[in-house]
């Protein structure tokens, strides 16, 4: 894994850590993140025009990107924006740009090689482009060896994808948020059955609220099974 830049992260701490950065999004640091996070707030300090986030679905990736963009105030692509003929107005005004699902370019030569040209433009110009994707660069089966060779010397950080402990805080964040209390059980229940993934927590704590306000009982463990089954299906 690359070692980030020496620079102390912006924190509040808490039980795991908590950072709330720029005002707009909450993000629990553990160690399956921590590494990430450190990359992200040493921008725009970073040694290359690129930095790599590669990590499965569900490790918060797309989350912490988003609180990334609100401070570089990136531009959000996709690979097929890649297609676009004029380039520079990818990066435009600010220079800084979200690629997501960066992994798709390998192996289309007109994407490998607009990617190319995006770097030497961010380059060029002083800007930075922000590359997610499910795994690192170097398992990706690029054609064009100026691009392979740009991206494998770029630092690339890995988020793993959250443990019992960082799902169990977020669970009770999210409730907290909402200002509703759950036991210990409802906390437990869900772990054990529903996705792992932050993305899906937010799900299941926004339908358990609705769903409570509607019927105006507290979710227990029972009122969960009533909503999601006894499987927490979605």
């Amino acid at each position: 894994m690359t070692t980030p830049p020496p620079r102390q992260t912006r924190q509040i701490p808490l039980d795991l850590g908590h950072r709330s950065a720029m005002g707009e999004a909450d993000f629990l640091v553990a160690p399956g993140n921590q590494d990430a996070v450190a990359w992200l707030d040493a921008w725009p300090e970073w040694p290359a025009p690129v930095l790599v986030l590669f990590g499965p679905q569900g490790s918060g990736k797309s989350h912490l990107a988003q609180i990334w963009r609100a401070r570089a105030r990136a531009n959000l692509l996709d690979v097929d924006d890649l297609r676009a003929e004029d380039l520079p107005d990818l990066l435009h005004p600010t220079r800084t740009a979200v690629l997501d699902g960066a992994q798709r370019v390998a192996g289309d030569p007109v994407l490998e090689r607009a990617l190319f040209h995006l770097y030497n433009l961010a380059k060029e110009s002083g800007g930075h482009l922000l590359l997610l994707a499910d795994n690192a660069p170097v398992n990706w089966v690029l054609r064009l060896p100026d691009l392979r060779s740009r991206l494998l010397a770029a630092p690339a950080v890995g988020m793993a994808a959250p443990d019992d402990s960082l799902l169990m805080a977020v669970l009770v964040k999210l409730f907290a948020d909402r200002q509703v209390r759950v036991g210990e059980d409802v906390i437990e229940w869900l772990l054990t059955r529903t996705e792992r993934s932050f993305a899906n927590a937010r799900r299941v704590v926004d339908r358990l609220d609705r769903e409570a306000l509607a019927e105006k009982k507290p979710i227990t463990v029972r009122f969960c099974r009533q909503v999601l089954g006894d499987r927490g299906d979605m």
